[in-house]
């Protein structure tokens, strides 16, 4: 009885996997629902019709914006065209993202993609226009009905002296496409035509050095050997093509300096800060504050090399896990954890994330064709879309706490703010996201006893500081002095940028990891450089600013302070773009062109290496 009670029992949990997995497949809580923003493409069809038409109209506008009716009756009708394209480029974007061989999810995304770049032609003398015509303009946005585009437009004159006139935008236009060609040539020369070798690792396992294979390596196998034959081929194949992306590099470079003459700024920096009003002395407060703040992460490096049992400690040895941990964590599981773990932010936020976790907002596991990676996109007068490729890891769970981050940062901003103010910049992008992350952590660090489960939490945590914070901060230094090159008329040679990358890894590692060269071609392999310039220090920005609310309204002891932190932080998130980004996070209370604001992130490291030891003490025992 008892062998066949056994057997049954066995079926009965094979039987309860399998219709978990059907339920997980099919339920809406699991999958997008498209259908909330069209039905199929006919409906699309009919809004992608009404753009073209919506088009045509504004261009009629022309030469018209300087009577206060007609101007009016302009941005309104440009606001319902945008809010209708929003939607017309998010339904086949997100198809093709859930299925890379959905055909008609393909034509129809290049099909409006299309629409958009024609649009764009023909309404680019709108902001000439706006500037010719700005002295009555300026008398005009004090009314009530031009408050929803008043800051657009007060952002539009302050930016003046840098738009160019009408011919000259034009002709500059002609060379969008020779513009973007460095980022496409460095894509072609790093992926496209790379043969990646294959390696034979330690077990006899041949692998082949693709990135993700390279990244699962040094995150997960033990072995040193293993870890330093990846580094050296992965790395092998940036140093072999070291020149060719040097000189891409370098014309990126003197594209940005000639932007920067061209659109009359003083500075390649201000170039690519002033748009949202962003002062030098914070990027530089940054990498200057970050640099001479290292102490936590020399004293990481001495505790992994201990730990690890490492003679020697390299950069490759960077990823792997100071204890070995591969427990599973169920989907269902992980939401509650996260749902709990925001409490501290009030019934408001919590009920709006149940919301967001039960109706068609999440497509959460793998599937084939599936776009890899996590992301959460807005779409406005519908609600933020959430991908996830969900495998069970701890990391997995921690990505959907910071994906559902930005999803509330979305749903707040757009239920608070029209349209046109709804759209909230990069610089204040990932707070909401790495905020959450750090209230998961501590929900999971207070509901579990394991020390080798809490090692493996504080490892997560710290990993983002190491990485989102203090090497995003010495990639932001690199850009700057790299920028400076041509600024200053130096030479631009694989020799100069690999100098610069080495200085810095000393300044920020010192002699805690071993010197090699081939490490410090880094600058060849990191896409931002090429596809996004100025763009890296956002996230160190952006973690400094999380690092400061969380101490105000989860640290914070004094029960009134700790509310009026809050109340400023759901303010900040219901904000949008309605303000310049700096000026938000100062009144949600963060100061970042004060030093004391990135070296708190330094102090929670310590704080959090603290813990570490606790624990890896009690591991001992």
């Amino acid at each position: 009885m008892k062998k066949s009670t056994c057997k049954k029992t066995v079926k009965e949990k094979e039987t309860a996997k399998v219709t978990k997995k059907k339920e997980q497949e099919t339920g809406k809580e699991y999958k997008w629902n498209l259908s909330d923003i069209y039905k199929d493409y006919k409906e699309w069809g009919k809004d992608y019709r009404k753009v073209e038409k919506q088009a045509e109209e504004l261009v009629s506008y022309k030469g018209k914006l300087g009577e206060e009716k007609a101007l009016l009756e302009f941005f309104k009708k440009q606001e319902e065209m945008d809010k209708i394209s929003y939607k017309l480029y998010r339904y086949p974007q997100l198809a093709r993202d859930l299925n890379s061989l959905d055909k008609d999810a393909v034509e129809n995304l290049q099909k409006v993609e299309f629409l958009f770049a024609k649009i764009n032609t023909e309404l680019s003398w709108i902001n000439s226009e706006l500037i010719n015509n700005r002295e009555k303009i300026e008398k005009w946005i004090v009314k009530k009905e031009f408050s929803d585009y008043r800051f657009g437009l007060e952002n539009l004159f302050r930016l003046q002296e840098h738009v160019l006139k009408e011919n000259e935008s034009k002709l500059l236009s002609f060379y969008s496409s020779y513009m973007s060609a460095p980022r496409t040539i460095y894509s072609e020369i790093t992926v496209t035509d790379v043969e990646w070798p294959t390696v034979k690792l330690s077990t006899g396992e041949e692998v082949e050095v693709t990135p993700a294979n390279y990244s699962k390596i040094l995150t997960k196998n033990r072995n040193q050997e293993d870890r330093k034959l990846m580094f050296e081929n992965y790395y092998g194949l940036y140093k072999k093509r070291e020149n060719t992306i040097a000189a891409v590099y370098n014309s990126l470079l003197q594209r940005d300096i000639a932007s920067m003459k061209s659109h009359n700024y003083e500075t390649f920096l201000s170039r690519f800060l002033e748009g949202n009003n962003i002062p030098e002395k914070v990027y530089l407060n940054l990498i200057n504050t970050a640099k001479k703040n290292t102490e936590p992460l020399k004293r990481y490096l001495k505790l992994r090399k201990k730990i690890l049992g490492l003679k020697k400690y390299h950069n490759y040895d960077g990823s792997i896990n100071l204890v070995e941990f591969d427990k599973d964590y169920e989907y269902d599981d992980a939401k509650e954890m996260v749902l709990k773990s925001v409490a501290p932010l009030g019934e408001e936020y919590t009920e709006k994330m149940k919301k967001a976790i039960s109706e068609g907002w999440l497509d959460v596991f793998e599937a084939k064709g599936k776009r890899s990676g996590a992301y959460s996109a807005g779409v406005y007068g519908v609600h933020p879309y959430m991908l996830l490729n969900y495998n069970k890891t701890l990391d997995s769970v921690f990505t959907l706490a910071h994906e559902l981050g930005h999803t509330l940062h979305t749903l707040y901003s757009d239920e608070n703010q029209p349209f046109s103010t709804s759209d909230y910049t990069i610089f204040v992008a990932e707070v909401a996201s790495t905020f959450n992350e750090k209230l998961l952590l501590d929900y999971m660090l207070e509901n579990t006893e394991d020390p080798v489960e809490k090692i493996a939490l504080l490892e997560q945590e710290i990993g983002n500081i190491t990485g989102t914070f203090y090497f995003q901060a010495l990639l932001a230094d690199y850009e700057y002095q790299a920028h400076e090159l041509v600024e200053k008329g130096e030479p631009v040679t694989a020799e100069v940028l690999t100098g610069i990358i080495e200085k810095l890894f000393d300044e920020y590692y010192g002699k805690n990891v071993e010197k090699e060269e081939l490490l410090y071609v880094l600058w060849a392999r990191v896409p931002h450089f090429f596809n996004s310039p100025f763009y890296v220090y956002q996230y160190a920005t952006c973690f400094a600013s999380s690092a400061i609310l969380y101490d105000k309204i989860i640290k914070e002891k004094d029960e009134k302070k700790r509310n009026a932190a809050l109340k400023k932080y759901i303010g900040l998130l219901s904000s949008g773009g309605s303000d310049f980004p700096m000026s938000q996070l100062k009144k949600a209370g963060v100061d970042l062109s004060k030093k004391t604001a990135i070296e708190e992130v330094a102090k929670q490291f310590d704080l959090l290496l603290d813990k570490l030891e606790i624990e890896i003490k009690k591991l001992k025992k």
